[in-house]
């Protein structure tokens, strides 16, 4: 005979008899209770998404920074849920200093990340990994907090009316999951567009530590001792106050740190629907700097070097439709138009507030020739990839990809074997494609993979190198490398459906890469990415 299982020892059990003695009906502390969960899960996302995205913005690769923050954070959750099983029997007093503590560190961790990447990034050494250690110490410290929310909000659910397990996970994590997808959607569409990564945050941070403080000296005050609630009250006006004070100093604090990484010329910088805008100089004899992402996009020191290097060659050849994918600068239809047998150029651009800028400032404009102004450039604002599919087979004589690093993660569908198939279906039989590849030196495997991708798509590569880049930062993913270790070089591909005659000026160019070469490497295709 099977004896039933004797009943847990009093001990086991939180020391309180009852119910909490809520000053509301315990349907509406319930009510109250998921309100807080759904709230405190809407911030939670904010702060994985800012992470990612900042991230992103900041070191590049994005496929890599999303993977270390969301498995570093649910990692860290499990771990967090653990610990708090200690705080159990002080539910209320331990989900109070949560919230305080999430709101101070996942608030202020934008503003954190952004400032060692401005102030050391270009440091060298152990100081260029300084962001990304910091990203990690952020991922783990917020996931630990928002584990150790979930047994102490259960332990508060059952406070008010204890039910079974079941259902009051149920309940719990339905609202939880509400709640990030609004923070989900709210980071992209609202905070993000109208109050940027630092400000959306500090806002976050506000909203959460709100919530914790009012559900726990609400709903729960009578669960902590008076000096308990004085301590609580006292951690919450704390942490408003910090956050208040950030978000007073935060447009200083931008400019601050926008001069320690772009240097005391800056002239305009803003953040678009895709990207960060800056441009320096360009007035008073200073030379014109272009940066996207907080990469080095153009030099009006070299670029005219690197604009004949990428254009030229493709140009010598039947050339009256050419098809410019990126260079929203204007600067690589300046050089095509430059040919008088030129009739049509059309330029894709996924910004559409870069090709104003282009469009209408002085410095920019000057520098492109006011090409916007020819009746032969139409613009298209949108996606390369997604434009070729809709191209009638034949089109163009030329195609330019001047196109951001491949080793950048939202570029690469545009370094696919299938983007240069769609590329060759646009091109004419004699037409002539164009591919910015990265610096050689630095990145030789990732500019090998180019040329074979663009050989798997059938048509016939000729990669060519060209020096003379000015010193400076690094045009590639990672701009933390330091000035010091800035590529020097462009790589380039030309390539045609049938082999391409010899260029006399190419020749030399050619023979500089092939020095470099890495034989073997498979094609990178949407499915399979090489770079």
């Amino acid at each position: 005979m099977i004896e039933p299982h004797a009943p847990a020892r009093p001990g086991t059990q939180p020391p309180w008899a009852g119910p909490a003695r809520l000053p509301v009906r315990p349907g509406t502390g319930r009510f109250l209770v998921l309100a807080g969960v759904f709230v405190c899960a809407a911030c939670g996302l904010v702060y994985e998404l800012e992470l990612v995205a900042l991230a992103s913005y900041l070191i590049g690769d994005s496929v890599t920074q999303a993977s270390v923050v969301l498995s570093v954070m649910v990692f860290a959750m499990g771990i967090g849920s653990l610990a708090a099983k200690r705080l159990r029997w002080h539910a209320a007093a331990g989900f109070g200093a949560v919230e305080a503590a999430l709101a101070l560190i996942g608030g202020c961790s934008a503003m954190a990340l952004y400032a060692v990447f401005a102030w050391t990034g270009n440091w060298g050494g152990l100081w260029a990994q300084g962001p990304r250690c910091l990203l990690v110490a952020f991922s783990l410290a917020i996931g630990l907090l928002i584990g150790a929310e979930v047994p102490l909000l259960m332990e508060l659910i059952q406070r008010i009316r204890r039910q079974d397990a079941g259902g009051a996970v149920a309940d719990l994590f339905a609202a939880d999951y509400v709640g990030a997808l609004v923070g989900g959607l709210a980071f992209p569409f609202l905070l993000l567009p109208f109050l940027g990564q630092l400000t959306g945050t500090l806002l976050t941070g506000t909203v959460n530590v709100v919530a914790g403080g009012c559900l726990v000296l609400g709903l729960f005050r009578r669960d902590l001792t008076r000096r308990g609630r004085w301590l609580l009250v006292l951690a919450n006006l704390t942490v408003l106050g910090l956050l208040a004070s950030a978000a007073v100093l935060v447009d200083d604090f931008e400019r601050a740190a926008r001069h320690a990484v772009y240097g005391k010329d800056v002239r305009v910088a803003l953040q678009t629907d895709v990207q960060e805008v800056v441009l320096t100089g360009g007035d008073h004899g200073r030379p014109l700097d272009l940066f996207l992402d907080g990469r080095l996009r153009v030099s009006e020191l070299d670029e005219r070097r690197y604009h004949e290097a990428l254009v030229h060659p493709a140009m010598d050849g039947p050339h009256a439709r050419v098809l410019v994918l990126g260079g929203g600068d204007g600067l690589a239809a300046r050089d095509v138009l430059r040919d008088r047998g030129v009739r049509r150029v059309d330029i894709v651009e996924l910004d559409a507030e870069l090709v104003q800028l282009a469009r209408h400032d002085a410095a920019l404009a000057a520098l492109n020739d006011h090409v916007y102004g020819d009746p032969r450039v139409h613009v298209t604002t949108g996606d390369a990839f997604d434009l070729l599919r809709r191209v009638r087979p034949g089109t163009y004589d030329v195609v330019i990809a001047d196109l951001p690093d491949p080793g950048i993660t939202a570029s690469t569908k545009l370094y696919s074997q299938e983007f240069y198939g769609l590329a060759r279906r646009a091109l004419t039989e004699r037409g002539r494609l164009v591919v910015h590849a990265g610096p050689v030196s630095s990145r030789r495997r990732v500019f090998w993979t180019v040329v074979s991708t663009v050989r798997a798509a059938g048509l016939h590569p000729v990669p060519y190198r060209v020096g003379g880049r000015a010193s400076g930062f690094a045009a590639g993913p990672d701009r933390t490398a330091g000035t010091s270790r800035s590529p020097r070089d462009w790589g380039f591909v030309l390539a045609a459906r049938g082999a391409v005659p010899e260029e006399p000026g190419l020749e030399s160019d050619e023979r500089a890469a092939q020095r470099t070469r890495v034989p073997g490497l498979p094609a990178s295709t949407l499915v399979h990415p090489r770079y």
